[in-house]
């Protein structure tokens, strides 16, 4: 029941702002001084259509990162908990600020940083490890797993709350315009190529065609999405959690990277050049160029359809605070002219 009033919660937040930037709230990881937030923005319009790569349809709502994972979420991570994740160093890159992107992060660390982001709040952790080294490969979930098995999906347990981003759940969050309902070729909701910058969050800008990599700050990465997310064009490129030859079904599998990276040109920009995007063996992410992004499912009561199921809605949180807040004010409204 819980899930189903957040859901429609969730879809008078949307219509109040035009099925656009849709905040889905913030939500606070670790505690004292290694407390940390993240803010994810609602990707709604379930059941969209792919587009004419067959890239970006998904079946229910979720929530994304609107900012890249930074430096100082990884940092204090490591002093949550034992296992460590090692940054690359950016010294010589744009520097090492606790706003930059966190780059240099393995495929196999980004999934144990998203399992602990479930964990540490109470959900279930998003991917199998049966191993204790911060970089060995995971497992996939097995049909004899209920509680967690996606056959269409044996990679994402269907009880996470936390998990990367899905090829196609990024590639929605980029390119799909949610008021049109179409794909734009660009992730600035234009068919143009945004204006290329070093740092700055004007509109139709992004972090790319850069002489060499120099990172903005997450907060700095250019203009936003139609759904309003940053970032999702150049700065850095980003794990995705879907194998190379999208079947998720082995844990040793390459993994796909979206987006450019600051110093690549607009080609790595545009929707048509997905397909020969980033891969990279699990283990092989000591890159500059490449970050991570986080997704909730917390706004999804439905099954995976493919990307994983939504697994329980925690008790109310900020998310489910602002939603209530809207909802009441549109039954307010309704009353006003009622009378």
């Amino acid at each position: 029941m819980r899930k189903k009033i957040l859901r429609y919660v969730f879809a008078a937040c949307c219509l109040l702002a035009g099925s656009a930037h849709c905040q889905a709230g913030v939500v606070s990881f670790g505690s004292g001084a290694n407390q940390f937030n993240m803010e994810f923005v609602t990707i709604g319009n379930p059941g969209n259509a792919a587009d004419n790569t067959g890239t970006g349809a998904v079946g229910y709502t979720y929530g994304i990162g609107k900012f890249e994972v930074s430096r100082d979420m990884i940092t204090k991570f490591n002093a949550s908990q034992s296992l460590q994740i090692t940054l690359l160093d950016m010294s010589t890159y744009g520097g090492n600020g606790a706003n930059k992107p966190a780059t240099g992060i393995t495929w196999n660390e980004a999934a144990r940083f998203v399992n602990w982001l479930n964990t540490s709040t109470g959900s279930s952790a998003a991917y199998k490890f049966t191993t204790g080294g911060v970089n060995d490969n995971i497992s996939v979930w097995t049909a004899t797993e209920t509680e967690d098995y996606d056959p269409l999906n044996p990679f994402r347990s269907k009880r996470a709350t936390y998990v990367l981003p899905s090829y196609h759940e990024w590639h929605k969050a980029a390119y799909y315009d949610p008021v049109s309902s179409t794909y734009h070729r660009y992730p600035n909701g234009r068919d143009t190529p945004p204006i290329a910058v070093a740092s700055g969050t004007d509109d139709n800008t992004a972090i790319y065609n850069l002489v060499r990599p120099s990172s903005a700050d997450i907060n700095q990465a250019g203009g936003l999405s139609p759904y309003g997310v940053m970032g999702l064009g150049g700065n850095v490129a980003e794990w995705t959690e879907t194998s190379f030859d999208f079947r998720n079904v082995g844990g040793s599998h390459r993994r796909l990277a979206r987006s450019g990276a600051s110093s690549t040109g607009r080609s790595f920009l545009d929707r048509t050049h997905h397909l020969s995007n980033f891969d990279r063996n699990p283990y092989q992410g000591n890159l500059e160029i490449i970050g991570i992004r986080v997704a909730t499912l917390s706004l999804s009561g439905d099954g995976g359809g493919g990307g994983g199921g939504g697994g329980e809605v925690p008790e109310p949180s900020t998310m489910a605070i602002f939603g209530l807040g809207a909802l009441g004010m549109v039954f307010r409204s309704r009353r006003r002219k009622s009378t």
